[in-house]
């Protein structure tokens, strides 16, 4: 299972939110680049940065720090945060992102979650579904709907979705753990790739959704809990048995 380290980009700054809430933000550091360096010198494969200004904005606001990260680190990025067009889609793979995430776009507008598909390949376009009080969220999770994760999963995979990003918003900052029965049930639904985020907190919460050993679960992304020194990238990696 792959790690992601997250960094997450809000006035050119690598932050934390709590549940999403775009008031309640930590700066771990000024520059997101250093952020990602200090993962990669750890050890880190992967990359999952979000631009927490263009989920806000609508657009991508941050591409020159993507363009940053990816040429000198030079480790896969996946990206995500205000790609709501197929030249936003295009624009974040021109500047290195070797995965673009669709959240909004993907349920707001079928057009573009199907041109993004047939022209970039389902294995570089995931889509995130993120949920917050049971029912899944859109807008940078700002807004709330009446569908369930299970019920828009299945939707999407029929629309040729193979590559899924879930995260838990009440969990998302909390540092309490995922809940392994929901990861699960989420799992179930998935036949292609899914990659979870929200809440991990310590090595035993990587431990145990590695036990699951559901197949379709993929990478686990963790921010808080690595810039707060809860455990290293190897031992995270180590945790997940890859």
């Amino acid at each position: 299972m792959r790690l992601y380290p997250a960094i997450d980009i809000l006035g050119g700054n690598a932050v934390r939110l709590v549940k999403g809430d775009f008031a309640a933000k930590t700066v771990y550091d000024e520059d997101p680049l250093s952020a990602a360096r200090t993962w990669t010198q750890a050890g880190a494969r992967f990359l999952h940065v979000v631009d927490l200004d263009g989920a806000k904005a609508g657009e991508p606001a941050n591409l020159q720090q993507l363009r940053r990260i990816v040429q000198e680190l030079g480790v896969p990025v996946q990206y995500g945060g205000g790609l709501r067009s197929l030249s936003a889609v295009d624009a974040a793979l021109s500047a290195g992102a070797a995965r673009v995430i669709l959240g909004t776009a993907a349920f707001a507008d079928p057009d573009l979650l199907r041109e993004a598909l047939a022209v970039h390949g389902p294995e570089r376009v995931l889509v995130s579904v993120d949920v917050r009080g049971g029912h899944v969220a859109t807008a940078g999770w700002t807004q709330s709907t009446d569908q369930t994760a299970g019920a828009v999963i299945e939707r999407l995979q029929a629309a040729g979705v193979q590559e899924l990003v879930y995260t838990n918003v009440d969990r998302d900052g909390m540092l309490e753990g995922p809940d392994l029965p929901e990861v699960r049930e989420v799992a179930a639904v998935v036949s292609g790739r899914l990659v979870y985020s929200g809440g991990i907190g310590s090595l035993d919460d990587l431990r145990g959704l590695a036990a699951l050993e559901e197949p379709s679960l993929a990478g686990v992304i963790v921010g808080k809990a690595l810039y707060e020194g809860r455990f290293t990238i190897a031992e995270a990696q180590a945790a997940l048995g890859g």
